[in-house]
């Protein structure tokens, strides 16, 4: 879906970057409107919080209508919560998995065992999109802290790099 938005905002870099961050935040287009939730953003502050003109807001909300297939996806967008902020103060742990590739399978699935096989849940799991972000990351927020003898074993799993513990 990244080529088609990327194919139809070409022409238009700032519009680009607007459905880049719409994406990025689970921003959703409802008839003239930006959302986030049921709750409607003001198309000033949009264009202050992303650095472009009001008319970029207005001009992308009208590309995203005109285009059956954009309107399908960016109508029904969510925000998530994300948790790795608050881990700490919840008492869970936080992993930060920086990939080699973020677009090869299985990485989560192996960070994911390595974690179940020492008897600890994930609570949320959260991929950066690999066409999405520049420097994508992995984040696995888990019921209690993990143990410094996985660290190397989470860090010897298939597709990871580095791997930050907080």
């Amino acid at each position: 879906m990244w080529r088609t938005i990327v194919k139809h905002f070409n022409k238009y870099p700032k519009r680009k970057k607007l459905a880049q961050k719409l994406l990025e935040y689970g921003l959703k287009v409802k008839e003239n409107k930006i959302y986030c939730g049921e709750i409607e953003l003001s198309d000033s502050k949009l264009a202050r919080a992303f650095g472009v003109d009001r008319r970029i807001i207005m001009g992308t909300i009208e590309s995203i209508n005109g285009n059956e297939e954009l309107k399908k996806v960016f109508s029904n967008l969510n925000p998530t919560c994300h948790l790795k902020d608050v881990a700490s103060e919840m008492g869970w742990g936080v992993i930060e998995i920086i990939p080699t590739d973020a677009s090869m399978p299985g990485i989560i699935a192996g960070v994911a065992t390595i974690i179940a096989d020492s008897n600890i849940s994930i609570r949320q799991a959260i991929l950066d999109d690999f066409e999405l972000s520049e420097e994508p990351r992995l984040f696995i927020v888990t019921e209690k802290q993990i143990p410094g003898s996985l660290f190397p074993k989470i860090r010897k799993a298939t597709g990871v790099k580095a791997v930050l513990i907080y």
